[in-house]
């Protein structure tokens, strides 16, 4: 049998991994730091392919363009020569068991220091438009005077003794540096051409006793918790849209439990023939880790943590080589995990980031509780502090299952009555296209939603392109047949905002040329304030918020994500040229049309916007001048 110890004996880099039930793998080789994914040498000098695992942080955001704190941290490849595998019984009893102490041990904010900046990030930037939710982290730190080595196979073993339920559980050893956790959450996976993403939210800590259905369905009732989930999910369908040629449909919800912990989460999966290394990058990273519109939630991030992150939010990617390609098929799969619930040994430290996800409804004390809670169960499941109604080192007793509990199953079903029926459907089947032949280009203002624009629209006929608002020349915005002013984070009424200034410049010059325009969300409040209606903030942001309203003799269900509306006066139908549709009693206007143009304050591209794909039509074709 071969002895697990002996195989990474005098290694200086190695990784276990546990990604079976029954086995764990054992992957060795050398240490290659790239700048960029594109350099991930997934191919030897003489083209033969190769198996690398990628340790991805989250500096690499870069590549997009995004704003972060600067470490350094590389892009480290472990350059993979020899891949073994271990019955998981076997790995353990080789393991250490030896509690390692730790000392100088907690936060390295106090609670009160990242309450008020959760109250910040609520009033700062989700009260002023800069998104619908963001993820601000904090870290656990202690020290270790064990030797690391060690240290990280006595916390694996306590993971694969004692966690259940992750997606993986693993252990990375390099050079000055120990990676060991158990991450819950596939952030990209793509194998044999089809691209799957795991969006997961909402944190359900056990109760000492046990969860109970009735405990549970308390949780899975939660508004915060399930527009929580809806908001990520619209985030990650973003992507989806970027990377797959079917944009991506939506499975579940299902419910992800672990040891001590319980998510919700959803699936979703289309197909791509993108390089893995291209799909990594466009999904950079998970919105459970930063927050919505991500290019924002990067910026926002930037302003409030105050030391960089790390490999906390990026990912583990392994690349491994397939055994046989179709024409046109790439040449290795991607399954890569999402750098959470783990903990960073370096120079005698531990590290263990934690976050909480802030939204409208946050509570300031409830999001310090759930740093607590995050930080203890990996904390609890390493071993390193007292688990939970644990008072031996015996391996934990497994839990009742209960999602298939019928009520829990009938509530979290429930959960899919909301949602657009677009995204949960098949989308690859040739249907009607009534806007086939024509063109549109949308302008991108800072929020991918433009992706899953470009979806619906191609979807209804339209050959599309997107070109961000700091590329697209006038020549671009002259030329399109149809231009589709997207949406964006902000105050519009910013004068110092380039991006805005710029935006308002797209929508004038269609206006100016009475060409065709379709303006949404951020756009649709410039041309508001254009035709001379009044911009105001909302008393409370409509992020993530689901409402059904009149949009020109229909009552449509459309998603919402603004904290500023257009008003008028209550009644009030038409404004100089255009049509108003308005709420009958607070006068927010939720859309304008006139001649060559229309427009609408909400998302119908959203996963919330269950008349979404219908009511886009509608304005397009009006905007085309197909309609009276």
């Amino acid at each position: 049998m071969t002895s697990l110890l002996a195989l990474i004996a005098d290694r200086p880099s190695f990784a276990l991994l546990a990604r079976d039930p029954g086995t764990v793998e054992v992957l060795l080789g050398d240490v290659v730091d790239v700048d960029v994914l594109a350099d991930i040498p997934l191919a030897g000098t003489d083209g033969t392919p190769r198996e690398v695992l990628a340790l991805v942080p989250y500096r690499q955001v870069r590549e997009r363009g995004f704003a972060c704190h600067d470490d350094g941290a590389p892009l480290r490849c472990l350059v993979v020569d020899e891949h073994a595998t271990i019955e998981r019984d076997a790995a353990i009893a080789e393991l250490p068991t030896a509690p390692v102490p730790l000392t100088d041990p907690g936060f390295d904010l106090s609670d009160e220091e990242y309450a008020a900046i959760v109250r910040r990030v609520i009033s700062d930037e989700i009260g002023h438009g800069e998104g619908a939710n963001f993820v601000i982290r904090r870290d656990f730190t202690a020290g270790v005077d064990a030797d690391p080595l060690t240290a990280g196979l006595t916390w694996f073993r306590a993971l694969l003794e004692h966690e259940r339920g992750a997606y993986w559980t693993f252990l990375v050893v390099t050079p000055g540096h120990i990676a060991v956790g158990a991450s819950p959450e596939a952030h990209v996976v793509a194998r044999d051409g089809i691209v799957t993403m795991n969006p997961i939210s909402g944190t359900f800590r056990h109760p000492a006793g046990g969860s109970t259905v009735e405990t549970l369905s308390e949780f899975l009732r939660s508004t915060k918790e399930t527009e929580e989930l809806f908001m990520v999910v619209d985030e990650e369908l973003k992507m989806m849209s970027a990377v797959c040629s079917d944009g991506g449909r939506i499975t579940g919800p299902h419910l992800k439990e672990m040891s001590r912990l319980t998510h919700t989460e959803y699936m979703l999966r289309g197909r791509s023939r993108l390089d893995p290394r291209d799909i990594l990058r466009e999904t950079m990273f998970a919105p459970t880790v930063t927050g919505s519109p991500m290019q924002n939630a990067c910026t926002v991030i930037q302003r409030h943590e105050k030391a960089p992150r790390g490999y906390y939010s990026g990912v583990a990617a392994l690349f491994t080589p397939r055994d046989t390609l179709a024409v046109g098929e790439q040449s290795h799969d991607l399954d890569a995990p999402i750098l959470i619930r783990t903990a960073y040994l370096v120079d005698g430290r531990l590290r263990v980031p934690v976050g909480a996800t802030l939204v409208r409804h946050s509570d300031p004390d409830g999001e310090v509780g759930e740093t607590h809670g995050k930080a203890a169960g990996v904390l609890g499941a390493i071993g390193a502090v007292p688990r939970d109604g644990d008072d031996t080192d015996a391996p934990a007793a497994p839990r009742p299952q209960l999602a298939s509990d019928p009520e829990i199953a009938a509530l979290l079903a429930s959960r899919n009555s909301r949602l657009a029926p677009f995204w949960l459907n098949p989308q690859g089947a040739e249907g009607p296209r009534p806007l086939s032949g024509r063109t549109a280009l949308v302008v991108d203002a800072e929020d991918r939603f433009t992706t899953m624009l470009a979806h619906q629209l191609h979807h209804l006929g339209l050959d599309v392109r997107i070109r961000p608002w700091s590329e697209v020349t006038d020549a671009d915005i002259d030329g399109a047949e149809l231009v589709v002013s997207g949406p964006g984070p902000g105050d519009p009424r910013d004068p110092d905002s380039t991006r805005m200034r710029r935006m308002r410049q797209v929508v004038s010059r269609r206006m100016d040329a009475g060409a065709p325009l379709l303006a949404v969300c951020l756009s649709h409040q410039i041309l508001a304030d254009r035709l001379g209606l009044e911009l105001l903030p909302l008393q409370t942001p409509h992020q993530g918020l689901q409402k059904t309203v009149p949009v020109f003799g229909e009552d449509v269900s459309i998603g919402f994500y603004n904290t500023f509306s257009a008003h008028v006066e209550p009644g009030t139908t038409t404004v100089g040229v255009a049509e108003v549709a308005s709420d009958p009693e607070t006068g927010d206007v939720y859309a304008l049309r006139g001649p060559g143009f229309a427009s609408v304050q909400g998302h119908l591209e959203s996963i919330l916007s269950r008349d979404g794909l219908e009511t886009l039509q509608r304005l397009a074709e009006h905007a085309l001048g197909l309609t009276s």
